[in-house]
């Protein structure tokens, strides 16, 4: 579902990362670990079609996203790829409910207030509909971040350091919302992460 062959990345004057050969089956959850600075979110991007490989291919699926042009590849990413920032990104001008309706409207797809209602609802976030993100506490921000990643029902769901400044609490109960949204979607779920309290929940473990 999820597979990467010699996959490289070069920075303009700076170092080439090399990274190892990946294979997830569909329905799988992994953890990847490694200490800040050894290239985890560069990967996480390249896996998400946000940078593009030196050399070496990813493949999403059936598709091999390095062979896409831009425009497909934007298309590809926004129906197939749902990503998770260390730190949510949001339309500050819109509220959570129209920022859920966005995702669909970049991949044309209409705006559905039902399933938003419902994915909300799972996330406890339903009273949440027309709030403005900034207004969020950091753990709803969170959600709501989840939520739109899994908006458009994504073949692959990465998250990058999805729990780094949360406390254990909040820490398990982010977890255990990325493994059901992805069990609801059967997607891969890939989290890129240093933390350590992570490695005994996730059995599917890649090391960089």
């Amino acid at each position: 579902m999820l597979r990467t062959k010699e996959l490289t990345y070069q920075y303009k004057n700076g170092p080439k990362l090399t990274f190892p050969d990946i294979s997830c089956g569909q329905g799988e959850h992994w953890l990847l670990l490694g200490q800040s600075g050894c290239g985890k979110t560069t990967l996480l991007h390249l896996l998400g079609g946000l940078l593009r490989p030196s050399s070496g291919s990813i493949q999403v699926g059936d598709t091999d996203i390095g062979a896409l042009s831009a425009s497909k590849l934007d298309h590809f990413r926004g129906r197939n790829i749902g990503i998770v920032f260390q730190k949510p990104h949001f339309v500050r001008s819109l509220s959570v409910e129209k920022n859920l309706s966005l995702a669909r409207y970049l991949v044309n797809e209409r705006p559905y207030r039902q399933g938003v209602d419902a994915l909300l609802g799972s996330l406890n976030l339903e009273h949440k509909l027309k709030s403005m993100p900034h207004r969020l506490s950091q753990g709803e921000q969170q959600r709501v971040a989840i939520a739109r990643a899994v908006i458009n029902q994504p073949q692959l769901i990465l998250a990058d350091e999805p729990t780094s400044a949360l406390d254990d609490d909040n820490c398990l109960e982010v977890i255990r919302l990325l493994e059901a949204q992805a069990k609801a979607q059967n997607a891969v779920l890939l989290i890129v992460t240093h933390d350590q309290r992570l490695k005994d929940h996730f059995p599917n473990q890649i090391g960089l």
